[in-house]
């Protein structure tokens, strides 16, 4: 059943000049009938998508969506965490929150260098944010040159300000600082580049992020603002507050309140703007999604999302983490970690170029070139892609330790990519000593490889070995190809190093394939292996 494309452009567009209104008060946005009409109208639009096409919002049926092979193809994305927490700048991204609570150092630095929370809060920091070297075309100019396949904003951070043209919300980048549609003009860029167009929501966090400015005198508590603080909620009752105080885990999650309707329907209103909006190939939604509450809306949301791709003709991808979705009803993603073995499905890990945070910070440190390219390599080798985050400054440039990071990769990419795109992962992903984990935030920066540690990938009847690091002379051995091994269809008639003209001499023994490489090239090193 075909989709009305008018549907799919209708929800809330008559609410939009309400929306853009500078003179938009919290009372207007959130309570007023104008607001209930939008959210109303982008709700119809998600249901009526939802049962308009082959999907239905149930995990059965979700789970029968495909992994489309550009994804599966593309190997590495970027991320974009780009908004207000870049104009103060410390720390991490989590500065809109951790400047509320008390006694961390986000609170102490924000009270020395800006005053009270009650005098200057998160909202004052939205017109220096400027945006006034802002380029999308020289953005993804470099992220093309890096030899990035999708590119992924992100659209909403936990702190509320939407970086995007909403219409149910006028904290947004095109009614106040930049006052531009940011995200409208790298998507442009992007599609016109040929790369895939992503969209990156941690709105579902939004409920509990300032929390803590409720309980003493600061702008979270002046209702004039709730259209950015609210709701602000409790992560604990007062009474379970108490009871639990000293315990182990006391933090722990199921001990935290659930969102209410309300604001599950913003949530799922605001997902649907950016899905018809700007029809996303690619939508990541962050960790909280996985708490009960969300769960039928996001089979409400995953069914609209792909019945309107299936309207459209294009293959979509929806990220999650955990296990918010059903087992291939989306997409895997692990936040600073990797898999230790081969994932039949497609999966996804998210880094950073920046180790300290996602968002500009200053004085932060950054990844090596290398050692995000052995990162790239074991994960491509296990089945996933690698979706390698960068953070801009609040005038929209790009750091330049970034962009030196992400130009060597792109030059590595250019002549050992034949390795990396459009590859499928072979029998085993790999040898070696090293071992990776498997856990979210487990990742080790800049994390040493040893001479044993091989990558295999595959594509067609070749077969790629990449070395992650070099052993002593210019020599190795893959213990898995000996002689006589089960794993290739034919004896070995070539062996290749990519980067050189010089011929590669090996042998085959009992013990493995003996490989002389004829020069060190720039690691990770890649040998095409053709068989007979």
């Amino acid at each position: 059943m075909q989709i009305d494309r008018r549907t799919l452009v209708k929800a809330g567009s008559a609410a939009l000049t309400v929306g853009m209104s500078g003179n938009w008060s919290h009372a207007a946005a959130s309570e007023s009938g104008q607001y209930a009409a939008a959210l109303s109208t982008e709700l119809a639009a998600i249901d009526n998508i939802s049962v308009s096409g082959p999907y239905r919002a149930e995990w059965p049926s979700l789970q029968t969506h495909p992994m489309p092979d550009w994804f599966r193809d593309a190997k590495f994305g970027i991320f974009i965490h780009w908004g207000v927490y870049s104009v103060p700048a410390f720390a991490n991204e989590w500065y809109s929150r951790n400047m509320y609570v008390p006694e961390s150092e986000a609170f102490k630095h924000h009270v020395a260098t800006y005053g009270p929370q009650s005098k200057f809060g998160y909202k004052d920091f939205i017109p220096k944010f400027k945006a006034e070297k802002f380029n999308a075309a020289g953005w993804v100019d470099l992220f093309a040159r890096a030899g990035a396949r999708y590119i992924v904003p992100v659209a909403e951070h936990c702190d509320g300000f939407a970086m995007y043209a909403s219409r149910l919300t006028p904290w947004n980048v095109a009614n106040m600082g930049p006052k531009r549609d940011t995200l409208g003009e790298l998507e442009t860029q992007i599609r016109a580049r040929g790369l895939k167009f992503g969209l990156s929501s941690h709105r579902a966090e939004h409920t509990w992020w300032y929390n803590e400015g409720t309980r003493y005198d600061s702008d979270v508590r002046d209702p004039r603002y709730r259209g950015i603080y609210g709701p602000a909620q409790p992560m604990t009752l007062p009474a379970d507050r108490e009871r639990i105080k000293g315990e182990p885990n006391s933090d722990h999650l199921e001990r935290w309140l659930p969102p209410t309707k309300g604001f599950l329907d913003d949530w799922l209103g605001r997902s649907g703007e950016l899905m018809t909006r700007y029809k996303p190939d690619l939508m990541y939604f962050d960790w909280w999604i996985n708490q009960t509450a969300f769960e039928p809306y996001l089979r409400r949301f995953a069914s609209a999302f792909y019945n309107q791709a299936a309207a459209l003709k294009t293959g979509t991808v929806i990220s999650y983490k955990m296990e918010a979705f059903a087992p291939n009803a989306g997409l895997l993603t692990i936040e600073r970690g990797k898999l230790d073995t081969l994932r039949l499905g497609a999966w996804q890990t998210e880094t950073s170029v920046s180790i300290k945070s996602w968002g500009y910070a200053e004085n932060d440190v950054y990844r090596t070139a290398t050692s995000l390219l052995c990162d790239l390599v074991d994960i491509v080798s296990k089945n996933g892609n690698l979706l390698l985050n960068v953070g801009p400054k609040a005038d929209g440039t790009i750091p330049a330790e970034a962009s030196s990071v992400l130009i060597e990769m792109g030059e590595w990419l250019k002549t050992n990519g034949e390795a990396i795109y459009g590859s499928r992962p072979w029998v085993l992903y790999g040898e070696g000593e090293t071992t990776t984990g498997a856990a979210e935030k487990k990742e080790v920066a800049n994390q040493a490889f040893s001479s044993s540690d091989i990558r295999f990938t595959t594509k067609g009847e070749t077969l790629y070995a990449i070395g992650l690091a070099y052993a002593g002379g210019n020599r190795m051995l893959i213990k898995t190809l000996y002689a006589g091994t089960p794993y290739l269809k034919g004896r070995i008639a070539a062996v290749e190093l990519l980067g050189t003209s010089k011929p590669t001499v090996w042998r085959q023994t009992p013990n493995g394939l003996s490989v002389e490489l004829p020069e060190r090239v720039a690691l990770p090193y890649v040998l095409r292996i053709r068989t007979a």
